[in-house]
C-alpha cells in the first residue's frame, strides 16, 4: 500500500513544471505541498463538489491513517441529490433543483450516510461500451429534472414519490451498497468511515464577506449551499492565514471558488491580471488592444506572469453583491510555489483529468486570485491558527 501511496503523490508534486507549448510563460518551482490522490476526472458532470471534497477527505486519510483510499463520488452524488429533491418538494419545487452542490453536502453525507470506496459503487451503468468509464450526465440529470417537474401543480403528491427518484439513480448510477468487502473485512459505509479515523465534527467551513458580522456563522447566500451550512466569516487576512497555516502544517483544503474571470485559463492558470490596463501592461497598441476579442484578451494577459489587481475586502464584498462573482467550481488547495519572477501562487487540484491543462491536472493560482476569488473554505479545525480559533469559540 505504501509503495502504491508514494507513487501516486510523487506524480502530482514534480518540483518544477514548465509549460508544453510556449518558453514564454509561467514556470513553476514548488515550495512545499501536503500528499494529495492522483487527480480524477469529472467529465461531463457538475459534481466537481463531490470530487474535489472526497479529494480533500482522501488526504485526510493520508495524513491520519498514512494509506491511500478511493472514495465512491457517485454514493454521494446519490444520497445528496435524493435530500436535494426532497428540500426542493418540500418547498414546492420553488428552489431550482440542479445538480450542483457544496463541500458540506459530503460531510453532511459522511455523518449521515457514510462513504464507501470507488470498487463498491463505480457508478455508471450507463455507458454505451464498458469501456466507458467517465461521468456523462445529460440525460441523467435532465430525467431526474423532469421527474420532479412533473410533480408540480399536483394537488397532492404520493409517499413512493422519494421511490420512484431514487430508481432513476439507481439505474443510471447503480444501488448504494449497504455493506460490502474491504480489505478482507466486511463494512457498512458509517462503520468504513469510523476505521478510517474521519469525524464529520472536525471539519468547519470559512468564508470572508461584510454582509455578515465577523466572526460569527452564517448562511453563505449561494444556490448550492441549500443545506445552508453555517459558515464562520472572517476578515479576508485571516482567511489567508488559514489556508497558510493549514498547508504549513500538513493540512489540505476543499476550495469553493468562481472559476469564470478572464484569469482563470483551462492551461492551468489563474490570475487576477490588470485588465484595465491591459494595453499598457501587455505592451499592445491601444488602438489594437481596444478591437481585440475577449478571447484574444485573455490569452495575452495570461500567456506570461503580468502585474495583477490588488485586492481588498470590499472589492471581494462588491464582486459577491453585483453576481460578479458567482459559485462556479470545487478543487483541493494542496500547495504552494513560485515562478521565474518568484511570485508566489498556491497549488490547486482540479477534477479535469490530467490531459487538459499543462501541469497534469493542476492549476496555479495566484495570492490575489485566491484572496478574490474564493467563496469558501473546508478545513480541519485543527488547521486553524490558534488566535482566531478562539475568536470564533472553535475548541
Amino acid at each position: 500500500m505504501m509503495t502504491a501511496l508514494s507513487v501516486a503523490v510523487s506524480a502530482q508534486t514534480d518540483t518544477t513544471a514548465v509549460p508544453k507549448d510556449t518558453t514564454e510563460g509561467f514556470r513553476f518551482t514548488t515550495i512545499d505541498s501536503v500528499a494529495i490522490s492522483p487527480v480524477k476526472d469529472q467529465n461531463r458532470s457538475s459534481t466537481c463538489w463531490a470530487f474535489s471534497t472526497l479529494g480533500f477527505l482522501e488526504s485526510e486519510v493520508l495524513r491520519i491513517k498514512g494509506k491511500l483510499v478511493d472514495f465512491s463520488r457517485m454514493f454521494v452524488v446519490s444520497k445528496t441529490m435524493i435530500d436535494r429533491a426532497t428540500y426542493c418538494v418540500r418547498l414546492y419545487n420553488e428552489p431550482r433543483f440542479a445538480p450542483g452542490g457544496s463541500a458540506y453536502d459530503v460531510i453532511y453525507c459522511m455523518e449521515h450516510y457514510g462513504l464507501v470506496p470507488q470498487e463498491a459503487m463505480p457508478g455508471i451503468r450507463y455507458g454505451w461500451t464498458a469501456n466507458d468509464t467517465l461521468p456523462v450526465h445529460s440525460e441523467l440529470d435532465k430525467v431526474a429534472a423532469g421527474y420532479l417537474k412533473g410533480l408540480s401543480g399536483l394537488k397532492r403528491i404520493s409517499p413512493v414519490w422519494r421511490e420512484g427518484l431514487q430508481a432513476i439513480y439507481d439505474t443510471y448510477l447503480g444501488k448504494c451498497p449497504e455493506s460490502f468487502e474491504y480489505e478482507g473485512k466486511t463494512y457498512t459505509p458509517q462503520s468504513w468511515v469510523k476505521s478510517l479515523g474521519l469525524n464529520a465534527d472536525d471539519y468547519v467551513s470559512i468564508t470572508s464577506y461584510t454582509h455578515h458580522p465577523f466572526y460569527e456563522r452564517f448562511a453563505l447566500e449561494v444556490p448550492d449551499n441549500w443545506r445552508m451550512d453555517q459558515m464562520y466569516n472572517v476578515p479576508l487576512d485571516e482567511m489567508m492565514r488559514i489556508i497558510d497555516n493549514a498547508l504549513a502544517n500538513g493540512y489540505t483544503l476543499a476550495w469553493g471558488a468562481d472559476v469564470s474571470e478572464i484569469g482563470f485559463t483551462r492551461k492551468g492558470i489563474g490570475v487576477v491580471p490588470d485588465d484595465d490596463h491591459g494595453a499598457d501592461i501587455t505592451g499592445s497598441d491601444m488602438a489594437k488592444w481596444v478591437g481585440m476579442s475577449n478571447d484574444k484578451k485573455k490569452e495575452e494577459l495570461t500567456k506570461k506572469p503580468l502585474p495583477e489587481k490588488t485586492i481588498t475586502q470590499q472589492m471581494r464584498q462588491d464582486a459577491f453583491d453585483n453576481w460578479e462573482n458567482t459559485d462556479d467550481h470545487g478543487m483541493q488547495i494542496f500547495g504552494t510555489a513560485h515562478d521565474q519572477n518568484g511570485k508566489r501562487y498556491y497549488m490547486v487540484k482540479n477534477s479535469w483529468g490530467t490531459m487538459r491543462s499543462d501541469y497534469k491536472g493542476i492549476w496555479y493560482v495566484s495570492e490575489a486570485f485566491m484572496q478574490y476569488k474564493t467563496n469558501d473554505i473546508l478545513v480541519h479545525k485543527n488547521a486553524i491558527p490558534k488566535d482566531i480559533r478562539k475568536k470564533l469559540g472553535i475548541k
